[in-house]
């Protein structure tokens, strides 16, 4: 599923496309595909997000950050919280991943890769900073519980890798 499989209305998009992952500041929400529909009845607008995964700390954060931006705009606003179906690292959108790797986290491979790299060693991912695949994993966790923590061969820079979710 898709952010454009989703119904987003165009009045509200580009509000929320403002709206910043509170874990990662310069990817927006949309971006990051935690929206799953947002729709305006009368100056109401209704929010359907999805955690990045159950228990997201940041879901109460994202939720207020959309309120006061809605309202900033004059809507006034209901969000509600959809667990399924769950949220998957393919709803990242490209700008979003090409936004992860320029703030320095690898972004997520398929899910064979992800466990070839993270289980197996193989080295596939890139380092954000010089590009080289000659990288090795530091440790299964990163930030948070969804990253992993790398560090490149060459250039002996530290970062985090995005992990596969589906």
């Amino acid at each position: 599923m898709t952010i454009t499989e989703q119904h987003i209305d165009k009045e509200l998009f580009p509000i929320l496309e403002k709206v910043s992952d509170p874990e990662i500041p310069v990817l927006s929400i949309m971006e990051m595909g935690v929206v799953r529909s947002a729709i305006l009845e009368k100056n109401m607008a209704k929010v359907q997000i999805t955690p990045t995964y159950s228990g997201c700390p940041a879901m109460d954060v994202i939720g207020d950050d959309i309120k006061k931006a809605l309202s900033d705009a004059g809507y006034t606003s209901e969000i509600e919280l959809i667990l399924a179906p769950a949220w998957t690292t393919d709803w990242i959108t490209p700008k979003g991943r090409r936004a992860l790797e320029k703030y320095g986290i690898a972004a997520p491979l398929s899910p064979k890769a992800d466990k070839d790299v993270l289980l197996h060693g193989k080295q596939m991912v890139k380092c954000t900073n010089c590009s080289s695949q000659n990288t090795r994993l530091v440790s299964q966790f990163g930030s948070t519980a969804c990253k992993a923590q790398f560090q490149c061969n060459d250039c002996q820079e530290p970062f985090d890798y995005f992990k596969c979710l589906k």
